[in-house]
């Protein structure tokens, strides 16, 4: 009796039990590349079609939204009165559960395409880590998921005419910090509990960029972290700080953070000139093109800020006006380009075989993720969009310059 009882009852709850979702705890989403487990992730949605819910968000921000459990954590500044602010968000319906003003600061001086609230946070699940420039020092700040703040630390100042704009990575115990500035520069990991400083690294050329790491397991053996900015492509070992290779150049300034696919480091720059690269990483020391960098492109198929996504043997690269084109990573062979908006600064996601290109006046253009163009929709919010999307639960949300959406399959 107690089985026959017990078993309609286990397959009732098998049946029902939702599938497991992803997280996306932090910039680029759980694998730091843009890359999401979610399936049926919606292909087609409008200003009123497949919009789950919206919720007006104050102030402006480009930093964009990342997930844990029902929590939507992103981050946003009061220009008028000077605050700096992180809130949470209830996944399911959007409204607001708390909300913290970290400080009130004169804003720093940036460039008009950049924002006061551009750094993406991270989670753990445990702890929220969120960084700002409370000018002239860089500012850590740690909560709990329910808005308590655990610490609160400077890892040092930072000087740039553009402001400041690089994301926070998690890595086991340590949260990794970006400080490529015009001044001392460094990379700097702090305990995730306590804030105090794990490893410092110096960057020697002392050139402004805002890239966030990407970390990864190569062949090799390693796991690596590889960092494009200061006039340099580098590769650390996230659990000391200490190089393994670096390549010279090929450009002064970086934004869009590298991808690995096909045992391949593909990355995009920059400024003053433009420039793809695919680049060997079992490999140490300083590295030259007759070695380890095995293909170099330069010009228009380059990007400054959008990222890369890549997919098996293909890397994907929007340029910042606009142009797509997909390569093969291993040789750096242009399969196609085709143009998709006028301008675009968030960097795409994959999911289910689905490239997701946001335009800066709020079209999303969903490819086929494959070496033949294929564009399967152009959807549009009506509202212009300067933040990357995250992808959680079979859901895409995509925050506007006033408005956070959460898209999906009604």
């Amino acid at each position: 009796m107690r089985i026959s009882l017990a078993l309609p009852l286990l397959i009732a709850a098998l049946f029902c039990h939702p599938a497991k979702s992803d997280n996306w705890p932090q910039w680029r989403g759980p694998t730091h590349d843009g890359h999401s487990t979610e399936s049926h992730v919606p292909v087609t949605w409008s200003a009123t079609q497949n919009i789950l819910w919206k919720t007006p968000i104050p102030g402006n921000g480009h930093s964009s939204p990342i997930i844990f459990g029902d929590k939507i954590f992103l981050t946003t500044a009061i220009e008028a009165e000077g605050k700096r602010l992180l809130l949470c968000l209830d996944r399911r319906d959007g409204h607001v559960l708390w909300q913290q003003v970290l400080f009130t600061a004169t804003l720093e001086h940036k460039h008009t395409l950049n924002n006061y609230a551009s750094s993406t946070p991270a989670t753990d699940g445990k702890r929220l880590f969120v960084t700002f420039l409370d000018y002239p020092n860089l500012r850590v700040f740690c909560f709990n998921l329910d808005g308590k703040k655990l610490w609160d630390e400077s890892p040092g100042e930072f000087h740039s005419t553009h402001g400041w704009g690089a994301s926070p990575i998690l890595y086991k115990d340590s949260v990794i910090i970006n400080g490529d500035q015009d001044a001392p520069a460094y990379l700097v990991a702090l305990d995730q509990a306590t804030g105090e400083e794990k490893w410092r690294v110096d960057r020697p050329n002392r050139t402004r960029s805002y890239c966030t790491p990407l970390i990864v397991n190569t062949p090799d053996g390693r796991t690596q972290m590889v960092l494009t900015g200061s006039k340099s492509v580098a590769s650390y070992n996230p659990d000391t700080g200490a190089q393994y290779w670096l390549v010279d150049g090929p450009t002064e300034q970086f934004v869009a953070s590298p991808v690995y696919t096909d045992n391949t480091v593909v990355i995009t720059g920059g400024f003053p000139t433009f420039h793809l690269l695919g680049i060997d990483p079992t490999a140490s020391g300083t590295l030259t093109e007759a070695d380890h960098v095995l293909w170099h492109l330069k010009g228009s198929a380059a990007s400054y800020v959008p990222s890369l996504i890549a997919d098996g043997k293909y890397a994907f690269c929007v340029s910042d006006n606009g142009l797509c084109t997909c390569l093969e990573a291993k040789t750096g062979k242009r399969l196609w380009s085709h143009q998709l908006g006028k301008h675009h600064r968030p960097s795409p996601v994959w999911a289910e075989g689905h490239l997701y290109y946001v335009a800066d006046n709020g079209d999303t253009f969903v490819l086929q993720s494959a070496g033949e163009y294929q564009l399967l929709s152009k959807n549009s919010l009506g509202e212009n969009c300067f933040a990357s999307p995250a992808v959680s639960n079979g859901q895409l949300f995509i925050r506007s310059v006033s408005t956070l959406f959460c898209i999906g399959n009604r």
